[in-house]
Parts: C-alpha cells; structure tokens; sequence
C-alpha cells in the first residue's frame, strides 16, 4: 500500500464505543468497487440481456421471485437493491469514521452516488402495475382485465422507464468517478488494475451478446410480440 495522504485518518475516537477504533479504508475500497464495478454492471448486464426470446403470449404467471422466467427482473430488483443497501451503510460509516462530510470531490461523487441509487429505489417502488393480455388472471376476452402501466404504457410507465434507465447509467457514472478519485486519495495500486481491468472485461461480454443479438425487447419477451399490444401496436413499423 502507497503512503496515504496525510488528512485521511486512520483511527478514529467513538463516543458510543467509548474508544478509538483503527479505520481500515482499503475494506471500505475493496466493498465500494465489488458493488459498484462487478454487482451492479452484473444485474444492469442480467436486466440487458437475460430476458427470453418474446413468445406470442409473454409471460403468463405473475412477476414474482419463486417463477423461474422472471429471474433476470428478480436478480435485478433485489440485486440492486442489496447493492443499494450495503452502499449506504458503507458511505454511513465513512462519514461518520471521518467526523463529517470532508468536501472533497470523492466524498461530494460518494454521497451523489448513494442519494441517486436510493431515488432509483423509490422509483422502483412508483414504477406502477403490470398488467398484460395473457398475465396471470387476465381474462384474454375481457380488455379491462388487461389494464396495467406498463402494458398500458401510461404516462407514469413512461416517466418511469425514461428516468430509471438514464438516470442508472448516470449513478453508475457517478460511482466510477467516486472510485477514481477515491483510489487517487487513498491509493490502492492492486485495486487500481481491477478497477481497470473490469470494464473491458464487461465490454467485451456486452459485445458479444450485442453481436449474438440477445437484447430482446422488454416489452416484447413480457407481453408477447402480437400485434395486438398496446405497445407494439404503437411501434408496428420499427
């Protein structure tokens, strides 16, 4: 390990302890790039390219995490979720093992980094129903049975869906930042070839799956590719 810069503590006096405690920044290095360049790529990655071929009817049983065809929206949801979870905790205990926001640019892309993925999470939660011809207990003669956001493609649908999908790629883009100018504070130079080499490592999968053609429509591989579909109905010449 490199000298550490001279304003990074590495002890750190607790009132609720009682006692100093010694502070171990390469755990909290090592956690932050493990979730923000390896889990969280790996679940957008999943969300990208793990959903099915689109079949006539989609996905019939309810989005639920024990019906194996939702895996890839599962492992998203609650993935990102821990991800989430284990940043917050972790950028909670730097703040307070430092006595405060330090206003530096790691610390000021750090805490951007944790509120943006907790609004994701909200957002999550405001995303609306389902909905869909042949999902669940749709009855495919009833058109009121079929009523949901995201098969209606409703207004709150598509707010939703414009804001999450940009708005991750920036958090994502936030994190990096964070990392990097964490890594030239506390230099870490192993670390640094990872978070190097991950990247291309992901790069290169991405491409692959983009040349195999495995990014399959969301609103397809779930719904089915009927023309019948709200949505595709609107997309028919694309």
């Amino acid at each position: 390990m490199s000298e550490k810069m001279s304003h990074i503590k590495d002890e750190v006096y607790l009132d609720f302890l009682g006692r100093s405690i010694d502070v171990h920044w390469d755990y909290h290095a090592l956690v932050m790039v493990g979730i923000w360049l390896i889990l969280v790529p790996l679940f957008i990655t999943i969300i990208r390219f793990g959903k099915p071929r689109p079949t006539m009817r989609g996905l019939q049983r309810q989005v639920h995490v024990k019906h194996i065809e939702w895996w890839w929206f599962s492992s998203h949801k609650y993935g990102l979720s821990l991800a989430v979870f284990i940043t917050f905790c972790a950028a909670v205990v730097a703040v307070v093992v430092s006595g405060g926001y330090s206003g530096t640019v790691h610390a000021t892309l750090g805490i951007l980094t944790v509120v943006l993925a907790v609004i994701q999470i909200v957002a999550g939660m405001l995303r609306g129903t389902h909905g869909g011809k042949y999902y669940n207990k749709a009855d495919p003669d009833d058109p009121e049975t079929w009523q949901g956001d995201h098969y209606s493609r409703t207004t709150r649908r598509r707010i939703f869906e414009a804001y999450h999908k940009t708005a991750g790629y920036f958090t994502l883009f936030c994190a990096v930042g964070a990392i990097g100018s964490g890594l030239m504070q506390y230099p870490f130079p192993a670390l640094a070839i990872v978070v190097f080499i991950l990247p291309f490592a992901f790069l290169a999968f991405w491409v692959v799956m983009e040349f195999l053609e495995r990014s399959y429509d969301g609103y397809r591989a779930v719904h089915g590719y009927g023309k019948e579909h709200p949505y595709n109905k609107e997309r028919e010449l694309l």
